[in-house]
């Protein structure tokens, strides 16, 4: 069994799958976090480490905590927490704003981080080692189609940085790793399934990958234990820095 255990959320697709295999080969044990119980019992056979299977939705966050406080022994002690779970859902402007699309963003993206890493931060504290790496997101940043979905990621690029600091007399780290565009099933979910929007949407060509944002992760983790990257910004190279909107003057008589 590994001494060192991290904790993936949304380990049932995209970018957390593809961070459960890179951790695995650097030889952690593994707890993997997702709704699909079955996607993440096929992860976890296709990994060669020891894994702990956490089938649980983020947004209930009673049945999460419970989850969390009662892991195997074996695998209690997390050192790496690697905060994956997230989406987008929806195009709508606020105007036209669905609020249950906010909700299920605000509910995931925001609530559901908050309370694994809550769960989880006393014992890293106790124990005076540990790193937490939240994966926000370029929308966070730059203003981009989806106020509300920018808006949760912007909370999760700052909140990381004021965790930090309020980290500092610790020996644990905090990361925040803000991806631009990644082709997963992201624009599925964002699109609500809708065919002709999503072939439309990854017409522009390849983008990032999970496995690139997995690597970016794993630099980050690897790097001496005095090292911490507080913010890793990374994108394709066909996507740059969300550009200002202008609206032009119209002609007057």
């Amino acid at each position: 069994m590994s001494n060192r255990i991290a904790l993936v959320t949304g380990a049932s697709s995209g970018i957390g799958a593809a961070v459960a295999h890179r951790l695995a080969r650097l030889g952690f044990g593994l707890v993997l976090g997702g709704r699909r119980a079955s996607r993440l019992t096929d992860l976890a056979a296709a990994l060669d480490a020891p894994v702990h299977v956490l089938p649980v939705d983020l947004t209930d966050r009673d049945a999460t905590v419970a989850a969390l406080a009662e892991l195997p022994e074996a695998f209690a002690a997390v050192d790496l927490l690697v905060n994956s779970a997230g989406l987008a859902s929806g195009t709508n402007p606020v105007a036209q704003g669905d609020f249950g699309d906010w909700d299920r963003m605000v509910d995931t993206n925001i609530k559901g981080m908050l309370t694994v890493t809550r769960s989880l931060l006393p014992g890293m504290i106790a124990r005076n080692r540990g790193h937490i790496v939240l994966l926000g997101s370029v929308a966070g940043s730059y203003p981009s189609a989806g106020s509300v979905y920018g808006g949760t990621k912007a909370f999760v690029n700052h909140f990381a940085l004021t965790l930090r600091r309020e980290l500092l007399a610790t020996d644990i780290r905090v990361t925040s790793v803000e991806p631009g565009r990644v082709d997963t099933e992201f624009n599925a979910v964002r699109l609500h399934g809708d065919e002709a929007k999503i072939a439309a949407a990854e017409a522009a060509g390849a983008f990032l990958s999970a496995d690139d944002v997995a690597a970016t992760v794993e630099l980050c983790v690897t790097l001496p234990a005095h090292v911490n990257v507080n913010r890793l910004e990374v994108m394709a190279v066909n996507q740059t820095l969300g550009p200002f909107a202008y609206r032009k003057r119209q002609a007057t008589a």
